[in-house]
This record gives C-alpha cells, structure tokens and sequence, in this order.
C-alpha cells in the first residue's frame, strides 16, 4: 500500500479478519513506534509456526507499519529504498532470477529462495534484479 494509506492497512482484508492471540501479542511485542521489521517478522513467524504472510495480515489487521526490508526495498528512514543496482551479475544468479520469474517480476519469496540455494545475501538477490530492471514484487508481508 501507499504511504497515503499508512494506518487503514487493514482496508486490504475482508472486515473482520481474524487474527489469534499468540499472533497479536508476538506483532505487539516486535513493534517499535508502530513499525515491525521485516526480520522481526519472520522470526514471528518461525516462532509460532505460521507462514510470514499471515503475520503480515496481522501486521495490516493492527494498522503496523512494515519497515527494513530484507531486500533494501522500503522502509528505511524515509529512504525509498536502500538496495542499489549491482555493478554486474553472476550468470548462475541470473538464470535463477530469469527462471523465477513471473510475468516479469520476481516474488519476494522466489528472492529469499534463491538466495537461500546460492548462499548468498538476501539484498544481493535483490541488486542484482536492479541492475537487470526486474521488480520484485508481491511482497510476502503485503507491504507493496
């Protein structure tokens, strides 16, 4: 969602949508002036066992804003973004992105994958979909 919608970030899910204790109070716990980051949420996540998108529903159902992107795409103070294009890219990690892709994006969870497989960082994924003009996108959270 758009900066302009910060605080009706619940607006994207059916009224009502449930969210459990544990998942309520593990958010409330992580959350520094209104913000949880990225990180924090997937540990939330491991801990209680539940997929990194239903903690980002509960993140949106509290109107908590999701900050420090893993990727460097959002979310640092008031920086857009914080990933830079890479200088170049491995052909290994390319054909990994390329092959991931849908409809011409590369899903955040395909990035962290990825990532995962090669061994390399997070946020390398992510510059080198810069430097190739590939946008990552959904985010696993629901951020954008």
């Amino acid at each position: 969602m758009a900066h302009q919608d910060k605080g009706k970030y619940f607006e994207k899910h059916p009224q009502g949508t449930p969210i459990s204790e544990d998942l309520k109070q593990a958010i409330l716990k992580a959350a520094k002036d209104g913000n949880v980051a990225c990180k924090a949420a997937e540990k939330i996540a491991g801990k209680l066992q539940v997929s990194i998108g239903e903690v980002g529903v509960g993140i949106d159902m509290l109107n908590i804003n999701i900050v420090e992107c893993q990727l460097g795409l959002f979310g640092f103070d008031g920086k857009k973004k914080l990933v830079v294009p890479a200088a170049s890219v491995l052909p290994d990690l390319e054909a990994a992105i390329r092959k991931a892709l849908v409809v011409d994006r590369l899903a955040c969870a395909s990035a962290w994958e990825i990532a995962d497989r090669l061994k390399i960082k997070r946020l390398d994924v992510c510059a080198a979909c810069e430097h190739l003009k590939i946008k990552v996108k959904p985010c696993q959270l629901g951020a954008f």
